[in-house]
């Protein structure tokens, strides 16, 4: 009996892998990207580099400028770094 089941959730397990699997693959043919919008857009997001690169300012008074949290603002100047 105990076999019978999970034998049916492995199974079920199966299907869900599959199913996302197809989905993202649809997903790709339309052009679409997964993942969060970004909150800042280029805009705003050069300007807050403008910001911080001139030493004027640090995270904190540029997150308050734009009224953004200042997690955002860090990866955001993370995501200029590396590129």
């Amino acid at each position: 009996m105990l076999g019978m089941l999970s034998v049916l959730a492995e199974f079920q397990r199966e299907l869900l892998i599959a199913h996302t699997h197809d989905g993202l693959a649809a997903a790709r043919a339309r052009a679409r990207i997964g993942g969060w919008r970004p909150k800042l857009t280029a805009e705003p997001g050069a300007h807050a580099q403008e910001l911080y690169e001139g030493r004027k300012h640090n995270v904190q008074q540029i997150s308050d400028l734009l009224r953004i949290p200042h997690e955002t603002v860090y990866v955001h100047l993370n995501r200029e770094t590396r590129a």
